[in-house]
């Protein structure tokens, strides 16, 4: 394939060392689809297989270490240490079985959803709708109650609503705040200690013509990956020089923009918890969109006529996310699978959590399966 060329055109041997990298790659996204992510992740026995008995040494080296033994090249070593940063974890803190996220992008592809990831929501909704599912909006769940340890209600907009069972789809850590402290299963010092997944500063970005230079997808690697790594898990700071991804979909969905204009979306990976301020924001927005002008060799700064931004006070006032983070919790070794916050409730009975920061982890796909797996623990419980 094209990717291969490209590779042995930079580093000579390299072609031969990503194939043989995607192949491992392979064999871990196969092994995680059939035998990990789909596990509830309340015993460390489900992680014992066959298949996973064979690849135990990968648990305990990590990404950093196996990219950099086969390729020198740092404009190849990023391409390939950079999808891991969006678990949670620096490359270097991130066990090498999880390089199956590298035959993700390159071996499945990156997929846009026709009308973009709103037409995926509009499609649960209605897949909800015909089977019955009732849904109610403008609802402020203020308090899960509990009766004799048993999960019986919500408190929504001053009002008891009566339940039989209770998921929780929003941010762990606030729906256990809303649970009388006794029935929390963990404390404010467990949320601390954990490592999370990064936050992000989000442009959305109308321009009045087209954009040149750059694909659907655009990944900016002009400055030093390490140090604005560092810049979120050592020293969580505002990194001096981001590394910044950029969308285009209008590139593929005529839908995204009306015709002879293109949308773009920008995302910095953040620290969570940082100050954010709009100052901040502003500043962050100049040094992409000039670094964009000088790469792309095009000026496109008078050319805005729409631009909106989301960063860590947005993800805690929208989602009532910890810190503000995007990502969920890092799937670093010690919390992968069943050390991750439970999807049922050890205090409370007929509750259950889904979502980012239980099983499976972050990300979209993982966040639809663990759906999935409560499903099927209510099932067996209830």
């Amino acid at each position: 394939p094209e990717i291969v060329k490209t590779f042995e055109s930079i580093e000579k041997g390299s072609g031969k060392q990503l194939e043989q990298f995607m192949a491992e790659a392979k064999s871990n996204y196969d092994i995680a689809i059939k035998d990990l992510v789909y596990r509830p992740g309340e015993s460390p026995l489900e992680l014992i297989t066959l298949e996973t008995a064979k690849k135990v040494n990968q648990f305990f080296s990590n990404i950093k270490k196996d990219v950099r033994k086969r390729f020198k090249n740092m404009k190849l070593v990023q391409i390939l240490e950079f999808p891991v940063l969006f678990l949670g974890a620096k490359p270097s803190d991130t066990p090498s079985f999880y390089n199956f996220m590298n035959f993700a992008d390159f071996g499945l592809g990156t997929w846009h959803p026709k009308n973009g990831m709103y037409s995926v929501i509009l499609a649960m909704e209605t897949l909800a709708k015909e089977l019955g599912v009732k849904i109610e909006t403008n609802a402020n769940v203020q308090k899960i109650e509990v009766s004799a340890g048993k999960a019986t209600g919500l408190l929504v907009n001053n009002k008891i609503v009566i339940a039989d069972v209770i998921l929780s789809g929003a941010d762990y850590h606030h729906s256990e705040t809303l649970l009388d402290k006794k029935y929390r299963q963990y404390s404010e010092v467990y949320w601390e200690n954990k490592t999370f997944a990064p936050s992000s500063l989000l442009f959305y970005v109308g321009f009045d013509k087209k954009i040149e230079n750059v694909e659907h997808h655009s990944l900016f690697f002009d400055v030093d990956f390490d140090i604005h790594a560092e810049a979120i898990y050592d020293n969580p700071k505002w990194p001096e020089e981001p590394l910044f991804y950029a969308s285009f979909p209008s590139k593929t969905d005529e839908n995204s923009a009306p015709k002879g204009n293109e949308a773009g979306i920008f995302l910095i990976p953040l620290a969570p918890g940082l100050e954010d301020t709009n100052e901040l924001r502003e500043l962050y927005f100049e040094k992409i969109i000039t670094r964009l002008e000088q790469l792309t060799n095009q000026s496109v700064k008078n050319n805005i006529i729409f631009k909106e931004s989301f960063c860590v006070k947005d993800f805690v006032k929208e989602y009532n996310s910890y810190k503000g983070n995007a990502y969920g919790m890092a799937n670093t070794l010690l919390q992968t699978a069943f050390l991750r916050p439970k999807l049922k409730s050890k205090k409370v009975q007929n509750l259950y959590f889904t979502g980012q920061l239980t099983v499976p982890g972050p990300g979209v796909p993982p966040s639809l399966i663990s759906g999935k797996l409560v499903a099927d623990l209510i099932k067996k419980y209830q």
